[in-house]
C-alpha cells in the first residue's frame, strides 16, 4: 500500500539533514514525498537553489511556502531589513510562532496532497524558526493520525523511539547534504542504536499503526 508523505522544514536543508534518507526509502516503496519548505532567501540564493537540486535527487515534489514563495518573486528583499527587521530577529523571540497564511499554507497542502505521513522539526528545537513551524504544522495537521519529528541541527534535547533503517539509501542522503562527514557519523550512531548499520530516528507526536495495511 503506498502512502503520501509530507515532510516539512523551517528552510533550505532542513529536510535534507533531518531526514533525506527516509524520504529516499519511501520513494523506493513507491511512496509519493512532498517536502514543503517555508521560508528561503530569494530564487538565487545558494540554499535554494541546493533545496531544488535535492528535490530533484530525491525524486520529490519540492513546494515552497508563502513566505519563501514571496522572498522568491521578489529576491532583491534577501537584504532588506536585516539587522533589527530581519526574518531570523522577527520570528527569534520565544513562543513566536508562523502567521495564520503559513499555517493555512500548510493545511493546503497536506489536504492536497493527502498526506498520511508527516515529518517535522521537533517542537523543543533550539533554533526558534524551527519550532514554529512545527508549531504551524501541529496545528494544520490536527487531524492527522502520524506525525513523527525529525532532528535539528542540535540533537541535545531529542530523545528519538523510532528509527528508519537508512542504509540502502545513505548515498542519496549524503549527495544532498552539505557535510557528507557528519551526515555518515550521525547516521552510524543512530544505526547503532537501532541494531542497524545507518539509521535516521525520529520522535513521534502520534503515530497510529495500521497493521493490516502494514507492507
Amino acid at each position: 500500500m503506498s502512502r503520501s508523505v509530507l515532510a516539512v522544514g523551517a528552510r533550505p536543508g532542513d529536510l535534507e539533514n533531518g531526514c533525506a534518507g527516509t524520504l529516499a526509502a519511501h520513494r523506493a516503496a513507491g511512496d509519493s514525498v512532498t517536502m514543503l519548505v517555508l521560508s528561503c532567501d530569494g530564487a538565487d540564493d545558494p540554499g535554494t537553489r541546493r533545496a531544488e537540486a535535492a528535490a530533484r535527487a530525491l525524486d520529490c515534489l519540492l513546494v515552497w511556502g508563502p513566505e519563501a514563495a514571496e522572498r522568491r518573486r521578489r529576491p532583491e528583499r534577501r537584504t532588506q531589513g536585516r539587522g533589527t527587521g530581519d526574518r531570523r530577529v522577527r520570528r527569534g523571540q520565544p513562543g513566536e510562532s508562523w502567521d495564520g497564511a503559513a499555517i493555512a499554507a500548510i493545511e493546503n497542502v497536506l489536504t492536497g496532497v493527502d498526506a498520511d505521513v508527516i515529518y517535522v522539526h521537533a517542537p523543543d528545537d533550539p533554533d526558534t524558526e524551527r519550532r514554529a513551524a512545527a508549531a504551524a504544522t501541529l496545528s494544520a495537521a490536527r487531524h492527522s493520525a502520524r506525525i513523527l519529528h525529525y532532528p535539528g541541527e542540535s540533537a541535545a534535547r531529542f530523545d528519538p523511539t523510532l528509527f528508519v533503517d537508512i542504509t540502502a539509501h545513505l548515498d542519496r542522503k549524503l549527495a544532498v547534504v552539505a557535510d557528507p562527514e557528519l551526515a555518515t557519523a550521525t547516521a552510524r550512531h543512530l544505526g547503532a542504536r537501532a541494531r542497524v548499520r545507518y539509521a535516521e530516528a525520529f520522535v513521534p507526536e502520534r503515530f497510529v499503526w495500521d497493521v493490516a495495511g502494514t507492507r
